[in-house]
Formats: C-alpha cells, sequence, structure tokens
C-alpha cells in the first residue's frame, strides 16, 4: 500500500539531529517563551523576508488573532466584513467568526481553485474591511490583483498561507504578499511540526507587538494585562523541530514540484481531470488534487489497487451544520469542487518507484 502520507517517514528522514534537538529541549527544563521559539521566529521571518514573526498555538489561532490584533489597533471593528474564498477548509471561516466579524464568501476560479479575482469588487461594501485569500492546495492565490484591488478600496489583505509555506509569488515569498499571514505547523503541512502549531507574519511592527501581547493574555509585561487576550503559544519544543526541517523546506518543496510533474506529464485519463500550474515556483503541493465525477469510485478503485487517497474537503463550509446560516449560499463552483476532488499521495520521500506505480493505477481506472 502506498500511503497518502507517511509522518513517521518523513520524520525520520531528519534523524538523528530531530531527536538530539528534542532531547536537549526536554533537558533544558525550559518549555515556554525560551530561546528556541524567539531562534525560529527570527529564522522564519528571515525566510519569508518579513520584519516580524510571532509564533502561536496553531493555524486558526493565527488568523484569529490577527483580525482581533487589527480591531484593538482600531483599523477594523466587530461585525465589519472580509471576503474569503468559498472553496477553503472551514478554519478560515471560522477565524472571521470567532473575531465576531462576517465571512463574505468569493466563488474559486474554475482553472485555479483559488479565490476568483473577477468576483472580488462586486462583494465589497462599505463593511469591507479585508480580504483573506487562501494559497490553496500550495498555490499562491492571483496577489498583484488582489493587492490592487485591495489599494484602491483601502483593504487589508491576510494571507491565509496554512499549505504554502515557501511558495513564491514573483519574486516574493508566502507571509510576504499582503498585511499580514498566517501559518499553521500541522504535522501535514510541508513545514510541519511534532503536534500543533502556527505562526503570524508581517512587517508591520504595531500588529506584531499587538498579536504578541492578545497570544499572551494580553501582556507583553508579565502581569501587566492590556488587553482581553488568550493563551496560544508555540512551545519550545515544536520550535526547535521547525528549526531542523526550516532547513531542508526549499529541497523538500522542490521534491515536491518534481513528483506533480511527473503526475501532470504521467496521468492520462478521459475521466480525470488535471490541476493546472500557472508558475512552479508559486505552488508547493502541499496537495495534488485531481478532479473526478465518479470520485468516490476512482478512490474505491484506488484503495483496492494499492493506492491510498484524502479527500480535501467532502463539504464546502457553507455546507457544514456549523454554518447553517450560509447554507442558501448559490456557489456552484465551490460544490462542483468538493464533490470532484481526490488528493493523490504527495510527500517529498515518496520513490520514483511510488510514483510511477500511483500513475498507473489512476491511469488504469474503470
Amino acid at each position: 500500500m502506498i500511503s497518502f502520507l507517511d509522518l513517521q517517514r518523513i520524520n525520520n528522514s531528519f534523524e538523528p539531529q530531530l531527536s538530539e534537538e528534542i532531547t536537549r529541549v526536554v533537558h533544558s527544563g525550559y518549555y515556554l517563551c525560551g530561546e528556541e521559539t524567539t531562534r525560529f521566529e527570527e529564522e522564519f521571518a528571515l525566510y519569508c523576508h518579513t520584519s516580524y514573526c510571532v509564533g502561536v498555538a496553531n493555524g486558526l489561532d493565527a488568523l484569529t488573532l490577527i483580525l482581533l490584533a487589527y480591531q484593538e489597533l482600531g483599523a477594523m471593528e466587530k461585525d465589519d466584513e472580509v471576503i474569503v474564498p468559498a472553496n477553503t477548509f472551514i478554519a478560515t471561516i471560522l477565524a472571521v467568526i470567532r473575531a465576531g466579524m462576517k465571512p463574505v464568501f468569493c466563488e474559486p476560479s474554475p482553472e485555479t481553485y483559488n479565490i476568483n479575482v473577477n468576483r472580488l469588487e462586486s462583494l465589497i461594501t462599505e463593511r469591507t474591511k479585508a480580504i483573506l485569500p487562501v494559497h490553496l492546495y500550495g498555490q499562491c492565490a492571483e496577489m498583484d490583483v488582489i493587492n490592487k484591488i485591495a489599494k484602491k478600496n483601502n483593504l487589508k489583505v491576510i494571507e491565509d498561507a496554512a499549505q504554502a509555506a515557501g511558495a513564491v509569488y514573483k519574486g516574493k515569498k508566502t507571509g510576504n504578499l499582503g498585511d499580514a499571514a498566517a501559518f499553521s505547523f500541522y504535522p501535514s503541512k510541508n513545514l510541519g511540526a511534532l503536534g500543533n502549531g502556527g505562526a503570524i507574519t508581517s512587517s508591520d511592527k504595531n500588529l506584531a507587538d499587538m498579536v504578541r501581547s492578545l497570544a499572551n493574555y494580553g501582556c507583553l509585561q508579565k502581569y501587566k494585562h492590556v488587553q482581553k487576550g488568550i493563551n496560544s503559544r508555540l512551545e519550545e519544543i515544536q520550535s526547535v523541530a521547525l528549526s531542523v526541517k526550516l532547513k531542508r523546506l526549499n529541497d523538500d518543496n522542490n521534491r515536491r514540484r518534481a513528483i506533480a510533474k511527473r503526475y501532470l506529464k504521467g496521468i492520462d485519463h478521459p475521466f480525470i481531470t488535471l490541476p493546472k500550474v500557472e508558475n512552479w515556483d508559486s505552488h508547493v503541493f502541499h496537495v495534488f488534487p485531481i478532479f473526478c465525477q465518479r470520485r468516490d469510485v476512482l478512490q474505491s478503485w484506488l484503495l483496492k489497487n494499492g493506492v491510498q487517497t484524502h479527500i480535501h474537503y467532502p463539504t464546502p463550509p457553507h455546507l457544514q451544520p456549523a454554518l447553517k446560516e450560509y447554507e442558501k449560499h448559490f456557489l456552484p463552483v465551490t460544490e462542483q469542487i468538493h464533490r470532484e476532488e481526490l488528493s493523490l499521495p504527495m510527500s517529498p520521500m515518496m520513490t520514483d518507484a511510488e510514483v510511477k506505480a500511483v500513475i498507473k493505477a489512476v491511469n488504469g481506472f474503470e
């Protein structure tokens, strides 16, 4: 069986350094808000070419804290609107709701599956304060158009870069393509921790300081609580693991691109639609999606033929029970993508033989 994603295999490839660094932190007796987190924040800010990075507990908190920080700074208010892609993981929507704001759903482009920039301006109202593009599947959204629209309408641009660490858009890294960005370091991500983890990046000092305060019970100085904050901090063990992995992120992303090129060249089936890649640097293939009207039958076929797959995502956010208030939205492109998407195995540890076997199994679908 070819696994969809073998995390043990990935983590073993970082040994013995990974275990040595974790053991060092364990024996240090210091587990939160220490040197390892500071070091990783500096390394990741440098990697993204931003001035600041703030480590937090997870990607959902990262997005939520950015919106809350803008409210504390007076740039946004409760009940303001944030334009979000309809085709995304529910966390993007939940962050807006948790911050007391209103998500406005924008259909995706049928070509890239990212937010359709041609629809954005029609969704802007006097209550709109931000555009929140998601670099879905690891491919950058059309940030030059998004930033141009945002500047014209005095809006903030907040990247959901959870799936796209290391992607490059027109010479700039994700995390540095808007006013602020949120990252997730969930174990399956291209840059994955050994548990939960997240970060925000920005070159806005006021925003970074406010996020850091809000994530630490609303204080920068111990026991002096200025805001009604939360507890959302990146742990030392996760930080040191991320520092180890960050050094190889570019190479690992390049291996993902090489696998994707083989998939695109080798898969040829009349019932299967392949993703389109407009710029290879701007895609890091967190996921390699294919699309099929008989998706569930295809998934069963592949499993029987030794290939494990995954669906990203079976139900779009507006049709989830938790978001019933949005179920009447007319979002046909989004719904079609969620009916047809199937993710093939994708990992920098995949061998050429495994890639060949996946291609053979897909092409043999009956």
